[in-house]
């Protein structure tokens, strides 16, 4: 199934180390806050809590969803930094979350989450060896640890 779906092996062998709470699909961890593509969308949401969209993002996110799907993006205590970003598809939307859309391609984030994220892009890369989502431009990281799976924040 994770190969139909489009998932990597790393998600898979995440989602057998880390049971997720929610009941939803484990995608991956991000590499952290690294610049790679320049953002070309924008949510439905105004003000410096927006998280932002690429394309490819956007593309991904309409291949792999089914029906009422979308992205989760939560924050974790977790990684050599500090914190850690953890990527889902789920289908239930909480009181406390954001909803952030584009083109169809929706993207969640709780309220607590979304403090260590606003002003943030979702990516999807692609490479040789991994695809996955990840966060770009944090303004809120101060830095990344050398693996690139964790972030610290700014005080």
């Amino acid at each position: 199934m994770a190969a139909a779906r489009g998932l990597s092996l790393m998600a898979v062998a995440l989602r057998v180390v880390t049971p997720w709470a929610r009941g939803s699909r484990l995608l991956a961890t991000t590499r952290g806050p690294q610049a790679r593509r320049e953002a070309s969308s924008s949510s439905s949401e105004a003000g410096e809590g927006q998280i932002h969209l690429t394309d490819s993002c956007v593309q991904r996110l309409l291949e792999i969803t089914e029906g009422s799907e979308f992205l989760r993006l939560e924050v974790e205590g977790g990684g050599c930094s500090g914190f850690q970003y953890k990527f889902s598809l789920d289908t239930v939307i909480n009181p406390d979350d954001r909803v952030f859309e584009q083109g169809g391609a929706r993207v969640v984030v709780d309220s607590d989450s979304l403090a260590f994220v606003k002003g943030a892009q979702v990516d999807f890369s692609q490479e040789l060896i991994r695809s996955s989502f990840q966060v770009l431009n944090n303004p809120q990281a101060q830095q990344g640890c050398s693996c690139g799976s964790s972030f610290s924040v700014k005080l």
